[in-house]
């Protein structure tokens, strides 16, 4: 059976080096796709051509650079093109004191006055890819607008950026209303990263281990050393199958040896959302953690490898969940888009009783008990 798409997240060791706006990130799928090549842009400009400048390119050089990170903005999702205005500030600014660098992911704004460099706006994450070389921008009053045309025009942009605000507005466009399953070893950090989901996509906040405590009326730990984490697990699995019916929710499971999403022959009904493997890596580098999740994901003995997603965490602090909860939604949101049928196929998966056959699913009637290990994407 072919397995599913998986995409991976690398955040740094060192939390502090993380911007919370902006963090650092390494997206990762198993099935990479490769987009089509476009053509040049060739629609008639509103102000007509003359008006527009072509992007002028800002060579390094020893100026003294100014950053204003405070630049006001205004932006509009135009359907196959997106537009950017920018405050210029006061002074006359002409065309040829400005510098627009346009790539794929990340847009640079300077302006050059008086011999000193200023930043209007400067990220290397822009919520998603551009043709740059359709890249238009004309000077309005004391504006500075920029047309960028989108790769992918049936996408919908909260906002010119990727950020924690943008992807949790934005996301939701994607999802179709899937919901989403956080597993891992630590059931902390499931259920920390699951709040600050739900809250910022408005979905149901649900914790398997809650469940499962009010049911038996004891804590976890306890119920382990009467029966057993074996009967914890099984317990679970029936928790999840009760949950695998929801919609818009986000489900933090019980984390290590305890949880079924430990074990690989209990995910049939963690196939019904979007899974999450939140995992601690002892690598240093990007790199390195990259390899570290390739070996992960081929490990079918592993129930966490069945994840569509995996973020590396270079260590915990609780401060930084919204941190690794944004790391999430921007993998989540490249994984769908490069397979936009995911959601629909989720949904038909739980249609059809969610009997284990993911990612390849069978047709109506078809028997779960003619096929050994269903549970498992790599049996």
């Amino acid at each position: 059976m072919a397995s599913s798409s998986a995409a991976l997240c690398f955040l740094l060791p060192n939390p502090i080096k993380l911007s919370l706006s902006f963090p650092k990130i390494f997206s990762w799928s198993s099935k990479p796709t490769f987009p089509a090549i476009a053509s040049f842009y060739s629609a008639i400009p509103r102000l007509g051509y003359s008006n527009f400048k072509k992007l002028n390119a800002l060579h390094c050089s020893n100026l003294p650079t100014a950053s204003t990170n405070n630049t006001q903005y205004e932006f509009s999702d135009g359907s196959s093109e997106v537009e950017l205005r920018l405050e210029l500030g006061q002074g006359d600014v002409t065309p040829k004191e400005i510098y627009v660098d346009a790539n794929e992911s990340s847009l640079a704004i300077r302006v050059e006055q008086s011999g000193i460099i200023r930043t209007l706006m400067e990220t290397s994450t822009l919520y998603e890819k551009i043709k740059p070389a359709e890249t238009i921008w004309y000077i309005d009053d004391d504006q500075l607008v920029i047309s960028l045309k989108k790769q992918n025009s049936e996408l919908k942009w909260p906002d010119i950026v990727e950020s924690w605000e943008s992807l949790s507005a934005g996301i939701t466009q994607l999802l179709r209303g899937t919901s989403i399953y956080l597993v891992g070893k630590s059931t902390e950090i499931n259920q920390r990263i699951a709040r600050e989901l739900a809250v910022g996509l408005g979905y149901t906040l649900l914790s398997t281990t809650e469940l499962l405590e009010a049911y038996a009326k004891q804590p976890i730990d306890s119920w382990v050393n009467e029966e057993g984490s074996d009967a914890v697990a099984e317990a679970e699995s029936v928790i999840l199958e009760s949950l695998s019916s929801h919609a818009r929710a986000v489900i933090a499971t019980l984390g290590g040896k305890r949880g079924a999403a430990g074990r690989a022959n209990q995910w049939r009904h963690l196939f019904a959302g979007f899974t999450i493997w939140l995992s601690l890596s002892e690598a240093t580098d990007e790199e390195s953690a990259k390899e570290e999740a390739k070996r992960n994901m081929q490990d079918s003995g592993r129930g966490y490898s069945n994840a569509e997603v995996v973020v590396k965490l270079g260590g915990w602090d609780p401060n930084y969940s919204k941190s690794v909860a944004q790391a999430v939604l921007s993998a989540l949101k490249r994984l769908i888009l490069a397979d936009k049928d995911l959601p629909g196929k989720k949904s038909l998966y739980i249609r059809l009783g969610c009997r284990g056959d993911w990612p390849d699913i069978k047709p109506p009637g078809w028997d779960p008990s003619s096929s050994p290990d269903v549970s498992s994407p790599s049996s």
